[in-house]
């Protein structure tokens, strides 16, 4: 099932509540939340207070992506916060099991990210405790960045792995998705698509999203 989570990254922060329900209406199924610490990645953006505040502007799946060096220590707060969907980065300094069972005891989904220069690899061996696996098209920690083609053979190994193991695993891709690149990352396949400025910055969101999903939808 093609899943689309526009980034807020990409949002207008001075109403945000506003461009949550406009997501919605767009027929967004997730919101896609970047938090990052200025430590695993240079920028930093919000914590779990902002998202516990944002949770009661809007009902759509909170996607939580931490870019954060140390994950384990702070998922209670982001659970508590609204957080849906958690995922975090294999190449945190938290110990990775131990943080899917934490994420798995609250309820949640788990799912893992990989930045571009990490092996798909990374991540199989905790595969069955999974939801979801994050293929990161950008280097983490800005948006508006190009689309890396060469991270598909990653999505197509992974969907591989979780067909060869009988596994119904979502795969994400986030960084550079557009109209133009969304058939590339769809055809590897990845089904769970974020976009920022392609779907924020767009004269109509609704039809951004209906294309995107229409796209995508092809290859599933």
């Amino acid at each position: 099932m093609i899943k689309i989570s526009p980034s807020i990254l990409s949002c207008d922060y001075s109403k945000m509540g506003e461009e949550f329900e406009r997501m919605k209406i767009s027929g967004a199924d997730w919101l896609h939340i970047d938090v990052m610490d200025g430590h695993f990645v240079p920028n930093i953006t919000l914590g779990a207070p902002l998202i516990k505040c944002l949770r009661k502007c809007s009902d759509l799946v909170f996607d939580v992506h931490l870019m954060i060096s140390d994950p384990y220590k702070y998922i209670p707060d982001f659970i508590k916060a609204g957080a849906d969907v958690v995922c975090f980065h294999v190449e945190s300094d938290s110990d990775t099991e131990k943080t899917i069972d934490l994420i798995r005891e609250s309820g949640k989904v788990a799912a893992l990210a990989v930045k571009p220069g990490t092996e798909i690899e990374a991540v199989y061996p905790y595969l069955e405790k999974l939801g979801m696996v994050l293929v990161m098209t950008v280097e983490p920690g800005f948006g508006g960045q190009s689309f890396m083609a060469d991270m598909m053979p990653k999505i197509v190994k992974l969907r591989e792995e979780c067909k060869r193991r009988n596994l119904s695993l979502d795969i994400q891709v986030d960084g550079g998705v557009s109209l133009s690149t969304v058939e590339t990352v769809a055809e590897a396949g990845a089904n769970v698509l974020v976009a920022g400025s392609a779907i924020f910055g767009s004269e109509d969101p609704k039809e951004t999203i209906t294309l995107l999903r229409e796209k995508a939808a092809k290859y599933f």
